[in-house]
């Protein structure tokens, strides 16, 4: 494997867990919305049931842990661990970028998570669309696909990203046709995903055209990666400059979610990413219309500490859904729909 390339990987990694890199508060879109209360709710706790299926796969709860990394032995013992404990909830995981498996096939043991999660209910594989305009074809994403067994595949778009890293692809030209024609010709639903700064409903527009399986709306309020391509640039360069200046740019989770939700109607699925952090997060993203959320961050410190750090994570992110949508009385996620969301930011409570 390129060295460069294995040095970037293992690079983010470390600015992830130990940098500032998470979106500055302007960004936020969690942190105004709560729902209703209902003190008389006519359930029983152990009732509610947040089991749900997702792309023809079921889950016990409506989580996926979010795409993060992959193509170093360091970025494969992590997915290892990931997997694993995805496979231990029974929830769904994605992988990070699987272009070095393009690049390099000896990259691909880092990748394959069913070797060692042969249980896992839901795996979405992952690569750039810009890289449709760099020679790869619908024949390289099948492959890739079938080589770690995906049941489904992302095409993230990047472009602030690309554009602050000073190796990136940047030209973005003709790509809702492109990313039509692989939705098309996949055997596997394709969704397409932003990386941390949100779908507009400009771009839902465009997407709602494709025979796609749906979006995953990423929004601004997590991880930027502006922000960890800045530390990338080094210290003084202006690129990284520019990297923490637009740091929090992108339109915030909830936000983006109001916005393409109307667009990517049913059966299309809408996922949320983009600083999930609580159940109270997930509850109020479902709520709005997300069909499940992506969780990433938090999932990669915890997985520093091993897989049952992650399975604790996890379990603890499905109680705190559970116990609030027995508190907002709804037995299940089509009730929770239902549920009135208060906009506390509005009210004057925060």
């Amino acid at each position: 494997m390129d060295a460069l390339l294995k040095a970037r990987k293992d690079h983010h990694l470390d600015i992830v867990l130990h940098g500032n890199v998470e979106s500055p508060p302007p960004a936020l879109g969690f942190g105004r919305w709560t729902l209703a209360f209902d003190a008389l709710p006519e359930l029983a706790l152990g009732d509610v049931d947040v089991s749900t299926t997702l792309l023809g796969k079921r889950l016990r709860a409506p989580i996926v842990i979010g795409a993060m990394t992959g193509g170093t032995d360091r970025a494969g013992e992590v997915n290892a661990i990931l997997a694993r404990a995805a496979a231990r909830v029974g929830v769904g995981m994605a992988l990070g970028s699987q272009r070095p498996m393009y690049r390099f096939p000896e990259t691909t043991a880092s990748f394959d998570v069913r070797r060692t999660a042969p249980d896992l209910p839901l795996l979405f594989g992952n690569f750039g669309a810009v890289q449709l305009n760099t020679g790869v074809t619908v024949e390289d994403l099948a492959r890739v696909a079938d080589a770690v067994g995906a049941d489904a595949l992302n095409l993230h778009l990047n472009v602030l990203q690309e554009a602050i890293q000073p190796e990136g692809d940047t030209d973005f030209r003709g790509l809702t046709q492109k990313i039509g024609e692989v939705a098309a010709a996949l055997r596997v639903p394709v969704v397409v995903k932003e990386v941390g700064c949100g779908l507009s409903a400009r771009v839902a527009d465009r997407l709602a055209t494709l025979p796609i399986a749906g979006v995953e709306v990423a929004g601004a309020g997590g991880t930027s990666w502006a922000a960890v391509e800045s530390y990338r640039a080094g210290e003084g360069a202006r690129r990284a400059r520019i990297g923490r200046s637009l740091a929090g740019f992108g339109m915030p989770t909830m936000e983006s979610l109001f916005a393409v939700r109307p667009r990517i109607a049913p059966p299309r699925v809408v996922l949320a990413s983009g600083g999930v952090r609580s159940g109270m997060d997930v509850a109020v993203a479902l709520a709005a219309g997300a069909d499940a959320v992506c969780v990433a961050r938090p999932l990669l410190e915890a997985a520093t500490q091993g897989e049952d750090a992650v399975v604790e994570w996890l379990e603890t992110l499905i109680l705190e859904l559970r116990i609030l949508m027995f508190c907002a009385g709804a037995a299940d996620l089509g009730a929770l729909r239902s549920v009135e969301r208060i906009d506390a930011k509005a009210r004057g409570w925060v």
